[in-house]
Formats: C-alpha cells, structure tokens, sequence
C-alpha cells in the first residue's frame, strides 16, 4: 500500500503522460468536426461526467465567490488554452510551432509566480527550466511541422492568448482556488468553458459532423481521460506544490507528444529530438528536485 506521499509523487508523472495525448486526441478528432465543435461537445460530454460524479459523491458546494473564481480559471484553463491551441492550428500555425509557444510556459509562469506571489525560486530551478526549454526547442525543431509564413497575426495571436491564459490560471487557481472540492471546482470551469466555446462554435464552424468511430473513440480519450482524470491531476499538483514546479512538468509534454506521433504516425524523431528530449527530463529534473538538507 502506497503511502499519501508516495501517491502524490506519482501524480505529475500520470499528468504528464495523459495530458500529452492532447494533440494525439485532437488530431483523430479534427479531420471529422470543427475544432470548436469538437472543444464544446468535449466539455459538454464532461460536465455531463463531472454532474454524474457529483450526484454520487455529494460533496459541500462552494460559496458564490468561489465558484466565480472557479469560473475565471475555467476561461483561462480550458477556455482560452484550448480554444487558443486549436485555433492557430487551424488558422495555419504548425503544431510543432504552437507547442514551442506553449514551452515558454514554465518560465512565464515561475516570472509571474515569482512577482506575483512571491515564489523563491533557486538558481540550480531557474537553469532547470531554461534547461526544459532548451529541450523542447531541439525536439520541435525536429518534427517536420512546415513552415509558419503562412499563418497570420490571428494565427499567431491565438498561441500567444494560449499561453498567457494557461500560465495565469494556473497561477490564479494556486491563489484564489485553495479550499474548494476539486470536483465542485473543476464543474464550474468547465461551466464557463461550455458557454465560451459555444459562442466561438457559432461564430466560427459551419456545425458540420463526419460521425465516425475514430472522432467518437477520440472524444472518449479526451473527455474520460483529459477532461476529467488529467485536469483533476492537475488541480492536485497545484494544490500541494509551488506554480512554478507544477508548469515545470509541461516541459515533458511535446518530448511525450512525439514519441507517441513516432509510434502512431510514423512522424520523425531522430538523434537530436532524443537529445531534446534527455535535455528537456533533465531540466525539469532540476526545476522540481527538493532542496538538499
């Protein structure tokens, strides 16, 4: 039997590797639904999981001001992040420039927590994350993704919202979301998620459906694994470590990500994505390493 310590050390190590199977997800999804579409009836499948849940566990609701504030980090979380992910893909950003964007995440996110809540970060940590993205630069640059002329300012504004939305929710959550039930908590952002992504689906998709075993077995993934197991990890992990720990981890996402493209798409990862790969562990390594006493 694993003892509470030893639980919680192996939560990072779970996140990581089903949040990386987001873009594999995605990628199933997206060729039979509209990326908005396909976001909406993934947080609408998921609240109707979290409601189930909630019915079954009947845990204590939270006041008004919190679950406001489990609002604010839903639109920042799933709403702005995702909707901000999919979107520059579809608007012609390659993937493997999105996820270098998104890897200047961990670092933003220890500045911000470092300003904002007073975060000490150690100089062996602060090199563990220039470690991570130096890691994540060398497997990017190796994935064969195209060429980012063709994408424009929207394109491009969308990742640059991704990434500024992810790291302060997860700052705001550290901050203002301590307290709540991590189930209450995660209905109620993907409460304002479902209203969010409607009105991008309206304004944005045709409302065109391709119904296939592939897009369903895909939404599956993303809704009972992503949607609910990994983002109630991820509310774990803020709860019980600093911020800048937590996002430290995401390094380890687009080195898991093209291991998995390697064995299901036959994308390419040769010798310098595995160095990127061994430098981005190490540096993460670095970032979440206790202190020696």
């Amino acid at each position: 039997m694993l003892s509470k310590q030893q639980r919680l050390a192996l939560v990072p190590w779970a996140f990581v590797g089903i949040w990386s199977t987001g873009f594999i997800g995605a990628k199933y999804a997206v060729p039979y639904m509209e990326p908005f579409s396909v976001l909406l009836l993934r947080t609408v499948l998921t609240l109707l999981v979290f409601a189930g849940l909630l019915l079954w566990r009947k845990p204590q609701w939270c006041s008004l001001p919190q679950a406001g504030h489990q609002m604010v980090v839903g639109f920042l979380v799933h709403a702005c992040y995702l909707g901000g992910v999919f979107a520059a893909i579809d608007w012609a950003l390659p993937a493997g420039i999105t996820s270098l964007v998104m890897g200047v995440q961990p670092l933003l996110t220890a500045l911000i927590g470092w300003l904002w809540l007073s975060e000490r970060l150690l100089k062996r940590q602060w090199i563990g994350l220039l470690l991570g993205f130096v890691g994540v630069l060398l497997v990017v640059s190796q994935n064969g993704q195209g060429n980012s002329d063709i994408a424009g300012w929207d394109a491009w504004s969308a990742a640059i919202i991704a990434l500024l939305a992810i790291s302060i929710g997860t700052l705001y959550q550290k901050r203002f979301g301590s307290g709540v039930d991590l189930m209450v908590g995660a209905f109620y952002q993907y409460l304002a998620t479902a209203f969010v992504m409607a009105a991008l689906a309206f304004l944005f998709d045709s409302g065109q459906v391709d119904w296939s075993w592939p897009l369903l077995g895909a939404l599956a993934w993303m809704v009972l694994a992503l949607s609910v197991t990994a983002i109630l990890l991820l509310l774990v992990m803020i709860r019980e470590g600093e911020a800048s720990k937590v996002a430290s981890y995401f390094y380890l996402v687009p080195p898991l990500t093209a291991l998995e493209a390697w064995l299901l798409f036959d994308e390419t990862l040769n010798a310098v994505a595995l160095v990127g790969i061994v430098v981005a562990v190490a540096g993460v390594y670095l970032a979440v390493k206790r202190k020696e006493a």
